[in-house]
């Protein structure tokens, strides 16, 4: 893709659009970066892309802007139904996405992973385990850094594993991992993509261009991933498919069996021990579907039993995920802002028997909070509602278990330390995204481990 004297119109100045916008410059291409935030909420970025020579429209798009482009960057938080992209699109004008970009410049092998909930810790995961079986790894996409900011480092001998979200796949053409990993499909996000429909349809880009020579992991034990299945294996040229599952013995994949994981690389082949649940070091579940996930994954990649067991008995939980912050007066507290959806919810109320103090809230993203009305009822003392979500969270669990009105997280920490005994558990679990008190899910949950602390006169050190 010849980028030079080539006009190019990023859209969203986040990380990734950053990233995106200086390596385009960098490669000779005439850049524009158009965002809807005002000058002073960018003037963090904008003196370097000054400098760069990249010119800056902050405070709203201009459509002139939009169509004087030889190809236009979107970034993974701007949606394809913004005016100015669904007017540009009918005069036929080239619109990707940061990871499509990337992929076409992309050295070595990849492996891409995307799921509604476990896609940190399976990345993370991943990223260990080629690391400790002796490849040459760089992790990013979604975590840590953008796929792009991986393209000048990567080599033909490498790997890139590489978390990648439902908005990054949408603006997806030609991007081919060698090996893609779907964990699982639950409602998420449906106030960006519209339905549940559109929503599995923007995951099942991630192996829309995947051949037989490629790989395609999926969630035995998952409804919507034997759906995805069939769509992968539709004409007879997708991917080869590996499944995993904590219930039962499957064809091809990874497996639990008496209490210990086994690969089977084929149909008929035999059974591979890998290591024993009871070593994974992470609660909950669904962490050991995202181990199974990651063997599947890594012995693909050629990756041997015994790198993968090191690295998984190895591996420490990723912030925010189920993380473990403190037992005070008796009570542990616990810090899961990343369950930003229901079912992340789900799976962190299932990791503890009971006796929870639940704090639920956020920005509301099209979610039904009903289903989580068994799990109140079986195992919460309290839920502790904040946020823009919380009256209709209300409305959804009211009876459920005892609901209590907090506003902000500061006064539902107050709240559940008061009322939890010895022997009880803090759970920040919000099924919500942060966008109304917080500028995303870190800053949450690192708030919420500062005044977990604080109130205690521990001052945090994590």
């Amino acid at each position: 893709m010849e980028l030079k004297g080539k006009k190019v119109l990023v859209v969203g100045l986040g990380k990734s659009g950053l990233a995106a916008a200086l390596f385009l410059r960098r490669r000779g291409a005439q850049v524009t970066v158009s965002d809807v935030r005002s000058a002073a909420a960018l003037s963090r970025d904008i003196p370097a892309l000054l400098e760069e020579g990249i010119m800056v429209e902050a405070g709203g798009h201009g459509l002139l802007t939009f169509r004087r482009q030889d190809l236009i960057v979107v970034s993974p938080g701007v949606p394809m139904n913004t005016p100015e992209l669904v007017q540009v699109r009918t005069l036929g004008l080239p619109i990707i996405g940061e990871v499509e970009l990337a992929a076409r410049y992309l050295k070595g092998r990849t492996l891409a992973i995307t799921g509604s909930n476990g896609k940190t810790t399976t990345t993370s995961l991943c990223g260990e385990i080629l690391a400790a079986g002796g490849r040459r790894t760089a992790v990013g996409g979604n975590i840590g850094l953008p796929v792009i900011a991986l393209v000048d480092d990567s080599t033909d001998e490498g790997w890139s594993v590489l978390e990648i979200s439902s908005f990054q796949l949408e603006t997806t053409e030609n991007f081919r991992p060698n090996i893609s990993v779907i964990l699982n499909i639950t409602p998420d996000h449906l106030d960006r993509h519209g339905s549940f429909e559109n929503y599995v349809a923007a995951k099942e880009r991630i192996f829309a261009k995947q051949t037989p020579e490629d790989a395609l992991v999926l969630n035995a034990d998952d409804e919507a991933s034997a759906k995805t299945a069939v769509h992968a294996g539709a004409g007879g040229h997708g991917p080869n498919i590996y499944w995993f599952s904590r219930r039962r013995i499957v064809r091809q994949g990874a497996f639990v069996h008496d209490g210990t994981i086994f690969f089977r690389a084929a149909e008929n082949a035999a059974q591979e021990p890998i290591l024993r649940v009871d070593e994974i070091p992470l609660k909950g579940g669904h962490n050991v579907e995202n181990v199974l996930a990651a063997v599947c994954a890594a012995r693909r990649a050629g990756i041997d039993a015994s790198a993968i067991r090191t690295a998984v008995v190895n591996f420490k939980a990723v912030a925010h995920r189920l993380e473990f912050v403190a037992q005070l007066h008796g009570v542990s507290y616990y810090n899961d802002s990343k369950a930003t959806n229901v079912d992340a919810t789900i799976k962190a109320l299932e990791a503890f028997p009971g006796g929870i103090h639940l704090i639920l809230g956020g920005k509301d993203k099209g979610s039904d909070y009903r289903v989580l009305r068994p799990l109140l009822t079986e195992r919460v003392k309290a839920v502790y509602t904040i946020g823009a979500a919380a009256e209709k969270i209300h409305t959804h669990i009211e009876g459920a278990t005892t609901v209590i009105g907090a506003g902000t997280l500061d006064a539902a920490i107050a709240k559940a330390a008061e009322a939890a005994k010895p022997g009880e558990i803090v759970l920040l679990a919000p099924a919500c995204s942060s966008f109304d008190q917080f500028e995303n899910y870190e800053q949450r949950g690192q708030a919420f481990k500062d005044l977990v602390l604080e109130k205690q006169g521990i001052g945090y050190r994590g």
